[in-house]
Protein backbone atom coordinates (compact mmCIF):
# COMPACT_ATOMS: atom_id res chain seq x y z
CA UNK A 1 0.00 0.00 0.00
CA UNK A 2 1.08 3.49 -1.04
CA UNK A 3 1.60 5.42 2.27
CA UNK A 4 0.31 9.35 1.57
CA UNK A 5 3.56 10.88 2.06
CA UNK A 6 4.85 8.63 -0.73
CA UNK A 7 2.13 9.78 -3.18
CA UNK A 8 3.20 13.74 -2.38
CA UNK A 9 5.95 12.82 -3.03
CA UNK A 10 5.95 11.72 -6.17
CA UNK A 11 3.53 14.13 -7.04
CA UNK A 12 5.31 16.73 -6.15
CA UNK A 13 8.65 15.41 -8.06
CA UNK A 14 6.13 14.97 -11.60
CA UNK A 15 4.63 18.33 -10.94
CA UNK A 16 8.34 19.77 -10.64
CA UNK A 17 9.04 17.61 -13.55
CA UNK A 18 6.49 19.11 -15.61
CA UNK A 19 7.00 22.25 -14.70
CA UNK A 20 11.03 22.38 -15.27
CA UNK A 21 9.99 21.04 -19.04
CA UNK A 22 7.71 23.62 -19.43
CA UNK A 23 10.06 26.24 -18.07
CA UNK A 24 13.06 24.80 -21.12
CA UNK A 25 10.54 24.41 -23.79
CA UNK A 26 9.31 28.38 -23.37
CA UNK A 27 13.15 29.04 -23.30
CA UNK A 28 13.41 27.71 -26.69
CA UNK A 29 10.07 29.22 -28.01
CA UNK A 30 11.36 32.70 -26.73
CA UNK A 31 14.86 31.99 -28.48
CA UNK A 32 13.17 30.66 -31.27
CA UNK A 33 11.46 33.80 -31.99
CA UNK A 34 14.44 36.53 -30.74
CA UNK A 35 16.34 34.34 -33.96
CA UNK A 36 13.68 34.56 -36.43
CA UNK A 37 12.99 38.22 -35.57
CA UNK A 38 16.67 39.60 -36.13
CA UNK A 39 17.02 37.38 -39.21
CA UNK A 40 13.99 39.47 -40.70
CA UNK A 41 15.89 42.63 -39.29
CA UNK A 42 19.25 41.45 -41.13
CA UNK A 43 17.13 41.13 -44.28
CA UNK A 44 15.64 43.86 -44.10
CA UNK A 45 18.75 46.29 -43.46
CA UNK A 46 20.52 43.79 -46.85
CA UNK A 47 17.28 44.82 -49.19
CA UNK A 48 17.38 48.41 -47.49
CA UNK A 49 21.30 48.68 -48.81
CA UNK A 50 21.64 49.68 -52.56
CA UNK A 51 23.78 46.73 -54.55
CA UNK A 52 26.65 47.99 -55.99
Amino acid sequence: MVSGKQLADFGYKAFSGSMMLLTVYGGYLCGVRAYRLLQRRREREAAARPES
